[in-house]
């Protein structure tokens, strides 16, 4: 009866998980669109060392968290506007936080993120964004909406992890996998003493991409697939300019 009770009530928790798919939880996606034109634009490197990437995954069970390094990268800007900016990320030195370095379950979760399963990174070692467009911030165009089976480590929605006081909504390209999709997210930029900073946080949906367990997958990886959310919070913070290409 103990088993039974066990099977019930894993199947009942899969089902609440597959039940919840793409809403307005993460950003929209489309085909990628053409990239920002910077013809008339001053170019600023990315300063590699204090730009990074930052990602949590969420499980009903709980939660990981780490960076990913940004090894190249510039913006291009017009008076102080950001008019286009591109910027390359390498997936094969992915960092994971929460767990100890040296720990076996950290090199395991690492080695799962680094398989076919996920990000394929013999195959994909990087990833990149490319803007495409930029408006002012309009608050109306972010939910704060949350579809999710609730539980303690349920992600948390757009409208609560965005960053304070964002000035713009930026749209861009982002390639994962080799597969390419155009998000919208909101940001803020920030322009001082000739050095452009920029910060974001919102949410994707990784089936988009291709993040998921595939159709090789036994049951039994797709059972745990099925516990994993689909939506991933991502964050980025970056810095160009003057001082920062020093």
């Amino acid at each position: 009866m103990r088993t039974l009770k066990s099977t019930l009530a894993m199947v009942a928790a899969v089902l609440l998980v597959v039940a919840c798919g793409p809403s307005d939880k993460t950003v929209e996606t489309s085909d990628a669109k053409a990239v920002a034109s910077a013809e008339n634009a001053t170019t600023v490197a990315i300063n590699t060392e204090s730009s990074m990437i930052t990602w949590i995954g969420s499980k009903p069970a709980g939660k990981h968290n780490g960076t990913i390094p940004i090894t190249a990268g510039e913006l291009n800007v017009e008076g102080n506007e950001i008019v286009a900016a591109n910027f390359q990320m390498d997936i094969t030195n992915l960092v994971v936080l929460d767990l100890p370095a040296d720990s076996e379950y950290n090199g395991k979760l690492k080695g799962h993120l680094m398989s076919a399963d996920f990000f394929d990174a013999e195959n994909y070692p990087t990833a990149t964004f490319e803007m495409t467009g930029t408006e002012i911030f309009d608050a109306t165009k972010v939910s704060s909406d949350l579809d999710e089976p609730k539980t303690d480590n349920t992600p948390a929605s757009m409208g609560d992890i965005m960053v304070e006081n964002p000035t713009h909504i930026i749209s861009g390209n982002l390639t994962m996998r080799g597969t390419t999709k155009n998000i919208s997210f909101p940001a803020t930029v920030t322009m001082e003493n000739g050095t452009v900073k920029a910060r974001a946080n919102f949410n994707i949906d990784r089936t988009e991409w291709g993040l998921t367990f595939k159709e090789r997958a036994s049951l039994a990886e797709k059972l745990k697939d099925d516990f994993i959310y689909n939506t991933v919070n991502v964050g980025f913070e970056l810095e160009a300019g003057t001082k920062a290409s020093l």
